[in-house]
Parts: C-alpha cells; sequence; structure tokens
C-alpha cells in the first residue's frame, strides 16, 4: 500500500519525518538502496515500510515481501532529500585508487559518471542551497575531505568524506561545469546552472591546486531569487529617505562602499529595482550578474574575450542609458568613465573597496580621479557591513564588562547588557540565523563641496561630517546590539570599535 493524499496523487513526505531509521544490518544494503532508489524506514515483526521517490515496482515490493516474509507499505520521498541520504551512505564506499597513464582519463570520466558521486555532488548542492549558503568550499586534506558552507558569512563544517573520493568528487563537477577533467595543475574557473523545479540556480565554480590536491569553491548565485527591497534591507527610516532622495536624482554619482562579502551588491540590486520603470533606461555591468533583475539591461562581464568593466562603459554610454550601475570601480580606465558618465547627465551607481563613507574620496583620489571631479559628481557614499542576527529561538543575554560599556559610552550608548548566541537545532547551532545590514552615508552639499574640492584630508573629512551629526558605522551597529538584535561580539567582528 502506498500513502496518497485525498484526490489520489501520493504527496512526498520528508524523510526526516520517519528518523531515527534502520541503520547496519536492519538497513537494506547500500548497493540495493542505491540502486532501485529505496530505504526502509520502518520494521516491525509483520510490515516494512520502504521510502521511495516514485511508486514502488510491482516486482520489487513483491521481492522485498518475499525475502522478508512481511507485508510492504511504501511512502513517497522527497527525490532530493532521498539522494542526500544515499550520498551520505556511499562516501565511504571504496573506490580504487587512480591509474596512471592512459587510463586515468577513463577511470576520471568514469567516476564523475558513478552513480553514488553524482548522488554526493548533488546532495552537496542541494543541502548547501537549502541552507541559504553563499559558497560550497570542498578541499581535499591529508586524511579526509572536507566540505564547508558559508552562511551569513561565516564557514561551518558541513560533512566529511574519505579522501580517495575526492578524485571522483572534484571530477564530477569538472564535468558539469565543462571544464578540463585532466587538468589538476593549474586553476580552473567555470560556471553551473542548476534547475531545481521552479528555481534556477547559477554556481560560479572555482578550481585551484593545493598541496594535497584541490581547492574548490562554489559561489552560490541566486539567479532567480527575488531581490531584497530597500525597506528589507536593514535601513532605518532616516537612512532610507536618504536613499530614495538619492535615486531621484538625474544625474550624478553614487558610490556604496564596503569590505568584500559586506552586501554591496544585493543594495545595488535593490536600487536598481527601485530605479526601474518605463521611463528610464537602465543598464548595469555586473561580474558576475547575481540577481536577475526584470526591466533593467544587465552584462556580464568577461575578461577572457576582453569585455571588462572599462570597455562595456564605453559602449554602454552610446546605448542613451539614463542610470547605469557598474559592479565595482577597479582602476582609473573604469574611474574615469564613471565620473564622464555622471557628468553628462547619467545617474550611476557603483561600488568601491573602503572601510567607509569618507574613505571613499581618497579612494577615488588614489585611483587617478581629481578632487575636484568626485566634487562635482559625487552625490553620496554609502559604507555598509552585514552582521548577523540573533537565533530568536535560543537567544541567552549576558551584563557587558567595563570595557564594552565604554567603548558604547564612547559611541554615545548606554548599554548594560548585550544579546548572546548559545546555538540550538533551528541554527545550526551557531547561535544566528540570517543578516541584516547597518550603514553610514553622507550627501554632497555646497560647503562639503569646497572642502573635496580643495582637497581636504579624509581626517579633516571625517571631523566635519561628525560635527554634522553623521551617525558612524560602529553606532548603527551598536543600536541594533542594544534593540537586541544581533550581539556585542558580532559588533566587535565586523565593525570593530
Amino acid at each position: 500500500m502506498s500513502r496518497s493524499a485525498a484526490g489520489g496523487a501520493a504527496v512526498p513526505a520528508p524523510l526526516s519525518s520517519f528518523e531515527p531509521l534502520p541503520d547496519g544490518d536492519s538497513q537494506f544494503a547500500p548497493a540495493f538502496s542505491e540502486a532501485n532508489r529505496v530505504v526502509k524506514l520502518s520494521e516491525s515483526e509483520t510490515r516494512i515500510l520502504v521510502g521511495a521517490d516514485a511508486p514502488l515496482r510491482p516486482d520489487l515490493a513483491g521481492s522485498i515481501a518475499v525475502l522478508s516474509g512481511k507485508i510492504v507499505e511504501t511512502v513517497l520521498l522527497d527525490p532530493a532529500e532521498l539522494a542526500s541520504y544515499l550520498a551520505g551512505r556511499a562516501v565511504d564506499a571504496p573506490t580504487g585508487a587512480l591509474s596512471a597513464g592512459g587510463d586515468e582519463r577513463i577511470l576520471l570520466d568514469r567516476l564523475a559518471n558513478d552513480a553514488p558521486v553524482v548522488n554526493l555532488v548533488n546532495s552537496i548542492l542541494i543541502d548547501a542551497i537549502r541552507a541559504d549558503a553563499s559558497d560550497v568550499h570542498v578541499e581535499a586534506g591529508a586524511e579526509e575531505s572536507t566540505v564547508r558552507y558559508r552562511i551569513d558569512g561565516s564557514l561551518t563544517v558541513a560533512r566529511r568524506f574519505s579522501r580517495e573520493r575526492f578524485a571522483g568528487v572534484s571530477a564530477r563537477i569538472k564535468v558539469m561545469a565543462n571544464l578540463n577533467v585532466m587538468e589538476r595543475r593549474l586553476p580552473q574557473d567555470g560556471r553551473v546552472t542548476v534547475d531545481l523545479g521552479n528555481d534556477t540556480i547559477d554556481l560560479r565554480v572555482s578550481i585551484v591546486p593545493v598541496r594535497k590536491g584541490e581547492s574548490i569553491v562554489l559561489r552560490i548565485l541566486g539567479r532567480s531569487k527575488t531581490p531584497l527591497s530597500l525597506e528589507s534591507l536593514g535601513m532605518d527610516a532616516s537612512m532610507l529617505a536618504t536613499t530614495e532622495r538619492l535615486l531621484r536624482s538625474p544625474h550624478g554619482l553614487v558610490l556604496v562602499t564596503g569590505p568584500t562579502g559586506s552586501g554591496k551588491t544585493t543594495t545595488l540590486t535593490a536600487m536598481l529595482r527601485a530605479l526601474r520603470d518605463e521611463t528610464r533606461k537602465v543598464i548595469s555591468i555586473e561580474d558576475p550578474i547575481e540577481y536577475v533583475v526584470d526591466g533593467v539591461n544587465q552584462i556580464q562581464t568577461n575578461e577572457k574575450i576582453q569585455l571588462t568593466f572599462e570597455s562595456i562603459l564605453r559602449r554602454v554610454l552610446r546605448q542613451d542609458p539614463d542610470v547605469v550601475m557598474v559592479g565595482e570601480v577597479r582602476d582609473h580606465p573604469t574611474a574615469d568613465l564613471v565620473v564622464r558618465a555622471a557628468m553628462t547627465g547619467h545617474l550611476v551607481l557603483t561600488t568601491l573597496h573602503t572601510n567607509d563613507a569618507v574613505a571613499a574620496i581618497a579612494r577615488m583620489k588614489n585611483i587617478g580621479v581629481e578632487p575636484y571631479l568626485t566634487a562635482s559628481v559625487l552625490r553620496a557614499s554609502i559604507a555598509q557591513r552585514l552582521l548577523r542576527r540573533v537565533c530568536p529561538a535560543c537567544a541567552g543575554s549576558r551584563p557587558l564588562g567595563p570595557a564594552e560599556r565604554a567603548i558604547a559610552s564612547g559611541h554615545g550608548l548606554e548599554l548594560d547588557r548585550t544579546p548572546v548566541a548559545i546555538g540550538c537545532p533551528a541554527c545550526r547551532g551557531t547561535g544566528y540565523s540570517g543578516r541584516f545590514a547597518v550603514f553610514e552615508s553622507f550627501s554632497m552639499d555646497t560647503e562639503l563641496e569646497e572642502l573635496v574640492a580643495s582637497g581636504g584630508r579624509g581626517a579633516t573629512l571625517a571631523t566635519f561630517l561628525e560635527e554634522r551629526g553623521m551617525p558612524r558605522l560602529a553606532r548603527a551597529a551598536l543600536s541594533r546590539v542594544a534593540e537586541g538584535e544581533t550581539t556585542f561580539e558580532e559588533f566587535e567582528r565586523e565593525v570593530g570599535a
């Protein structure tokens, strides 16, 4: 018998609802489970409950019934969950050593298409996507191989498997990314598109040789995932109003700054979504395209064919755009074109790698833009950081120490306690669940424009802006500690005193 919905169609059940599953000799043999895509969910003196990802074939159900002497009941399982379970049973199965010479390609090709290896790679990717990881790290060690997921900005070990199986996993990923399976001496880069029912996920693959094998990193790009709106980024009412006012500017330059991984691209994408309408032509130049935004002409850079930010931007300016988003200003030619575009009637959004909003002025000068040009085109500089949100299911609290209270007081806040990240199953033991952004920003006016044009140094600019009441990143982050959204430790890790 099988369990079905009222209308007759079988409804997939979560595998986790049947845990703990029989194991060892009480479970089907790995080869049998793999070949028939089945797992024993439970067993009594008279019945066996079998899970499968498709209706059980009558002959297979009959064989299980005959061999066990029991009544067979079946449950339809989620195919991805079953694949993950089967891969977990297969990770330590022996694979044999690689041979040398001309047979190696044949063996690697065979390993890449070996069902346990395919299931293992699939389950690694599916589990990472379900965990909302941004990156997957697969690394060969001296004794074993490790899979780590970057979740909410931090790496966590997801699983380990035998070192002998790494060659098959590497070969499988290379086949998926259309890379050279035989090459293990040079770095390789590629892309993989994964179709998950109603969702399409792009993976950017980077493989580099290391002492004990290879390090494989897959960046998960949520192409069909809906980007955040401005309201949901974490901006307070004042910051939101400032951003919306900036986006109404007919021309000029808006800089979003911060280190790698601070959410700059997500902020720019939210800005593009707010800008798009039928009266504007909006073009973005990105590396990579992380979100697909309908109504925006998005262009992917490709340095292998000299399709760089600079070369694309030169041609984009002939496309009669109203708004141009440039993923990153890396050099003087790109910066020069960005400034020129902002001066000739375009609203330009771009990013810089600086630690705070004020440092963007010095960074523009360092890459060759004259201060008077920066002063004339810059509308605003926005700096941001991403902080992990403390898990509401397990958060505790503790009193702040004297040194911590002094730090908060130095930023104009009186804090007595901080949330504590404890860890529970809901947050995978990390104590945190999700992230939000904190910001600092300044907008240009006549007085500030004169100060920037005259070559005012960073310290002078920072003092000038603080005297005018610009809230700094540290205060913004500590305010969220005071509101119970994150921990003092997270403030110190991402922003510092």
